[in-house]
């Protein structure tokens, strides 16, 4: 689950949040570095931009607070987190989580609404992250000059967009003409009255940063941080953020703002078409196997009754977590979230049904002609973050794929240059449910994909037949400890990380758990997952092959 949140969506978000900061108006973010080449991060932030398709686990580091030593015993370090962590549930059911960080008069915030693309129903793909778009609109006081005399307009607006479906599958051209030319008049007459990026503003005015949110296939998160003294601005605007969205709110004109979000995302681009199809063969019936951002015919077909539905059943409050982390007082953050989030009325949380995906018995492939830099992709299913085996797949992931001391970097890229750059990753297209170990490889000119695959398949041969060295053992263990405590070190970054922990395994304890369970991980238990993971029935197989225009 780490590898990801530490740098694949630190990359993703400086592409994509770029693209929703100008649609929004929502102030910049700011990121933290993240220690790889250029050329790694040019190529993983391409990829990364693409698998945003179905959404992974994002990471986000605002400001440094602290350093620990991967060197130093967790110990001391857990027991003063224990100590400065409180932790409450308002009667309604709605969960906190708030870390006291005294060091910066500052403090960020998360909402964490557990539902993402898996729990959307056949034929409404996308309707989260729709949602997540419209929860920037405002409410019936935010975001409008006079919501009295917008509500008639959206309500007609609606009216006039069924009317328009209904006359374009009768196939009555005039009509539909006639009503869009109304429903272009209509629409213009709401979008006078609405106040633009009315929440950003008052965000940023009161010295507020990082405003945004990520949807992906299990999670849409909420966050942005306030300086000290505003803890109460957050908590009123978040509660009737929440209490009080206004769906309908510029509905059709952010519809096409997915639309176009998809065609740069997948439709535009040979890198997202191929993950479409690749994610697509390697499950048959679990949702990780649809995009996030949805497909083309359901956004298109989404209303703002699909999304209100949506949001009715799984926006309720024991379906939310929020995390507090910065220089706040917990007895003051329980009273004014009882006066704010406590007005939430407790509902029963709808609970999708997830099929379970069956075992694969054979290998799939999937090939694509497109004109772009040939890319391979090899796929294996693997259990979900709670398995006991997951810090042997993480470390397993380090081995094969962290940066330019792993193995793939080192034999395909350095040794035998087949390729430009070889990288991995555990936990795709998420992780709360069994998913994927993926690797991918962009060839070296002159070099072919089935090259690739043949030195992939060398390197991971390895791995069933060599035990691994205690040297190299040790120093992809030191890494990876590093690399959870390096996501640590900022107030959004331990937010993010006790709620995925949270939501995910039922206590943010195990997130310093995982240390003690990578330190355990053994050659031995290494060669055993190996075997029993990385066989040729439980293979699936891309080729993203050139094709000359």
């Amino acid at each position: 689950m780490n590898k990801l949140c530490q740098w694949i969506f630190n990359l993703r978000f400086w592409i994509w949040d770029c693209f929703n900061g100008l649609q929004r108006g929502v102030p910049n973010l700011q990121f933290q570095k993240v220690s790889v080449t250029c050329c790694r991060r040019l190529f993983v932030a391409l990829l990364a931009s693409m698998v945003f398709c179905w959404g992974l686990h994002p990471g986000v580091a605002l400001a440094q607070t602290q350093t620990i030593s991967p060197a130093s015993s967790i110990q001391p370090y857990l027991d003063r987190v224990i100590k400065e962590l409180t932790e409450f549930r308002l009667d309604n059911g709605l969960k906190f989580i708030v870390l006291e960080r005294h060091k910066a008069p500052v403090v960020s915030f998360l909402t964490y609404a557990d539902v993402g693309g898996v729990d959307e129903p056949d034929g409404k793909t996308g309707v989260a992250h729709f949602l997540e778009h419209l929860a920037f609109k405002g409410t019936t006081r935010i975001g409008t000059e006079d919501y009295k005399t917008e509500k008639p307009l959206l309500e007609r607006l609606d009216k006039l967009d069924a009317q328009i479906q209904a006359a374009k599958a009768d196939g009555k051209k005039d009509e539909v003409a006639r009503l869009e030319a109304e429903f272009k008049q209509v629409e213009s007459q709401a979008g006078k009255l609405v106040k633009q990026n009315e929440l950003g503003r008052i965000v940023e005015q009161a010295g507020g940063v990082g405003l945004n949110a990520t949807t992906s296939s299990e999670a849409t998160r909420y966050f942005y941080s306030f300086p000290a003294n505003k803890l109460e601005l957050w908590m009123s605007l978040e509660s009737e953020r929440f209490l009080d969205p206004v769906i309908r709110r510029e509905f059709y004109k952010e519809r096409d703002v997915i639309l176009e979000e998809r065609r740069m995302r997948v439709e535009n681009s040979p890198i997202g078409a191929m993950l479409e199809k690749f994610i697509d063969t390697a499950y048959k019936v679990h949702p990780y196997r649809r995009p996030v951002i949805g497909y083309d015919k359901d956004i298109r077909n989404l209303t703002p009754e699909d999304v209100q539905k949506f949001y009715d059943a799984y926006y309720v409050p024991n379906n939310l977590a929020i995390a507090i982390v910065g220089d706040v007082n917990p007895a003051e953050v329980k009273k004014l979230a009882q006066t704010y989030f406590g007005r939430y009325q407790a509902k029963v949380k709808a609970t999708a049904k997830i099929p379970t995906e069956p075992q694969q018995k054979q290998t799939r492939e999937v090939t694509l002609q497109l004109p772009a830099q040939p890319l391979y992709f090899e796929g294996y299913h693997r259990p979900s973050v709670t398995h006991p085996d997951n810090a042997v797949y993480e470390i397993i992931g380090s081995l094969l794929s962290d940066g330019r001391t792993s193995r793939l970097y080192k034999s395909l890229v350095d040794k035998q240059r087949l390729a430009l750059n070889a990288q991995g990753f555990s936990g795709f297209p998420g992780d709360k449910y069994a998913n994927l170990m993926l690797f991918y490889a962009v060839t070296a000119p002159g070099r072919t994909v089935d090259e690739l695959a043949i030195a992939l398949d060398q390197e991971i041969q390895k791995l069933k037949t060599e035990p691994v060295s205690a040297v190299e053992l040790e120093r992809v263990k030191t890494q990876a400890r590093a690399d959870l405590l390096r996501s640590l070190t900022s107030n959004s970054g331990m937010a993010q990380q006790l709620l995925e922990y949270e939501v995910k395994t039922g206590s943010w304890r195990n997130l310093f758990k995982e240390l003690d369970e990578i330190a355990a991980v053994t050659p031995g238990d290494i060669q055993r997952v190996a075997k029993a993971t990385f066989t040729p029935e439980n293979r699936t197989i891309g080729k993203l092959l050139s094709k000359q225009e």
